[in-house]
């Protein structure tokens, strides 16, 4: 008689092919999946569990998210994703590029997870150029060339700058794309097309950009796929409609299910499994949302070992305790690997010292705080409208009163924001007049600001301001709010300005917290910590800023604060 390492009897297993579940025993020899029928008597094991009435399925697998979105390190994001039944994670490290370059990704690289995280090389590092912004880090073409060697490198990560894609010059992404194809022709290259539509959409298809995970609608989901592009589905493309136009059209073979940012006060809340709850909530069938949560996304990052409850792949699946739990997605017990996961026991990783002292920004003066004019008695001003249901923003046109040469804003109804370039490199420092966030007394300070990670101040009130924005250089990064010259709450990001080296359940009270502090000063948004932190991000629609000033996205060209 074999021996083999583990029997599971009498489950309930998802048949990816079928697309439903039948009554099968499972078989794992060295942590992959040896042998799936019913009633097995050819083999035994020391090692054999009864799951009569039980549900298996594969374990999730998100190929687009950023870790440092979570504010973790990988060791600690692991820790809480696992058990949530996410196995294998694709991410792309360009946050942590955007601050060190290549040093930043090869140390994330080095971690030891129980996860498998994979990779994408970030190919947008800066998201735009050097005109437009600073960043502390680039990846250019010997970069590229060195991660294409690493095995765990499994895509492009998110092509954004739409003009350098398909303007007639020899840009740096037209140079990124040719090698990784020329390298290895069918790795896969993501996009970020936000809005893109009609002949502007053929000419991201045609370079070979053939994913989108940006927010959809029914429309565009529909245009994307039938022209041939795979869609990535996250928390904010899901709604009624969009599931209804999945779910109508067949559009299974065509799209995964992501999750893209999850913070460290949410991410205990759910990952992936949250998103494909939503999903079954809204009508899609639970066998279907299974398959683009395990099988279609493994596909897409050519991930074959992997992805199916199947004969050759590795072990890795959920066990959930009956059908009322498979239908609330319940979590009873998550198996990597073959083997029942309990909790991680890798060590955290190390970081060089210098990632722990990143932020050399000048420290503030009041004086930074007053705008200057010639106008009389009023100005008219660009400003940036936040929406409050997205991270998009647009341009409005406001009038302020102007007393001996200053613009009135702090009783204007606006908040002030300041971004100053935080590596050293220039001591840049751009202002812009921003609508819909903060309306009581107070501040918000930042390092953690898409993708540039520069240091940015939003306030109602110079005294908070200036609070605010000596106490991120303090801590070397973070978060922090102020209101009446106090600290109200803060979170400390103290690898790079970006990420938090300790434990992410404390990092996550500290983040609900300041959530619960911007509320507090009036922030209304859906995410509002991302609100915030994406009004430094030039790709997406419509009106950003960097330290160099003011941006129009889809133009790429500077925008004055005073109306011309």
């Amino acid at each position: 008689m074999e021996y083999v390492d583990l029997i599971i009897k009498n489950s309930n297993v998802y048949n990816t092919f079928l697309q439903k579940f039948e009554k099968k025993d499972i078989v794992i020899l060295n942590g992959k999946f040896y042998y799936i029928a019913s009633n097995i008597t050819e083999v035994t094991s020391n090692n054999i569990i009864d799951y009569t009435d039980k549900y298996i399925i594969p374990g999730f697998i998100d190929i687009h998210m950023h870790i440092e979105s979570s504010m973790t390190i990988p060791s600690e994001f692991s820790k809480m994703v696992l058990p949530q039944g996410v196995t294998t994670v694709v991410a792309d490290p360009h946050e942590i590029a955007n601050v060190f370059g290549i040093d930043g990704i090869k140390h994330f690289i080095s971690s030891d997870t129980t996860l498998d995280i994979f990779y994408g090389i970030p190919s947008s590092v800066p998201a735009t150029n050097n005109t437009l912004e600073t960043t502390g880090g680039k990846i250019i073409e010997k970069d590229v060339l060195e991660l294409l060697k690493n095995p765990k490198i499994v895509c492009l990560g998110e092509v954004m700058n739409f003009n350098d894609l398909v303007c007639k010059n020899d840009t740096l992404i037209k140079n990124i794309i040719k090698i990784c194809k020329e390298n290895k022709p069918h790795l896969a290259i993501e996009g970020h097309c936000p809005k893109i539509t009609g002949l502007d959409l053929a000419k991201f298809i045609y370079v070979g950009v053939d994913a989108d995970h940006t927010q959809q609608t029914p429309e565009s989901i529909y245009e994307k796929i039938t022209n041939g592009m795979f869609l990535e589905i996250q928390r904010k493309s899901i709604n009624k409609d969009t599931i209804k136009t999945l779910v109508d059209n067949n559009f299974y073979e065509y799209f995964a299910f992501v999750t893209d940012d999850v913070m460290a006060d949410h991410l205990k809340d759910g990952h992936l499994n949250k998103i494909v709850k939503l999903a079954i909530d809204l009508g899609m069938p639970i066998n279907k949302a299974i398959y683009c949560a395990t099988y279609t996304p493994a596909r897409r990052m050519c991930l074959f070992d992997r992805g199916s409850i199947s004969v050759g792949k590795i072990a890795d699946f959920i066990v959930l305790d009956n059908l009322e739990n498979l239908e609330n997605l319940k979590i009873k017990e998550v198996y990597k690997n073959g083997k029942l996961y309990n909790s991680e026991n890798t060590k955290k990783e190390s970081f060089p010292q210098h990632f722990y002292n990143s932020i050399k920004c000048d420290k503030a003066y009041l004086q930074d705080f007053v705008l200057k004019t010639d106008k009389i008695d009023s100005v008219n001003c660009n400003v940036i409208k936040i929406d409050k249901n997205s991270t998009f923003t647009k341009k409005v046109i406001r009038n302020l009163k102007v007393i001996n040469g200053e613009i009135q804003w702090e009783d204007s109804g606006l908040a002030l924001l300041v971004t100053y370039e935080r590596y050293g490199k220039t001591k840049n420092k751009s202002y812009a007049l921003v609508e819909g966030t903060i309306n009581e007394k107070g501040s918000i300070a930042t390092t953690w600001a898409h993708d540039n990670h520069n240091l940015m101040v939003l306030g109602t009130s110079k005294e908070d301001m200036l609070l605010a924005q000596h106490s991120i250089i303090n801590m070397q990064g973070g978060y922090v709010v102020c209101s009446n010259n106090e600290i109200m709450a803060k979170a400390t990001l103290n690898v790079g300005g970006i990420i938090n080296d300790g434990n992410v359940e404390e990092l996550a009270e500290n983040i609900k917290e300041v959530r619960k502090a911007m509320n507090n000063l009036g922030y209304e948004h859906i995410n509002e910590i991302m609100s915030f932190s994406t009004l430094s991000l030039p790709v997406s629609p419509e009106i950003k800023v960097t330290d160099k000033g003011i941006i129009d996205t889809k133009t790429q060209k500077f925008i004055n604060l005073e109306v011309d």
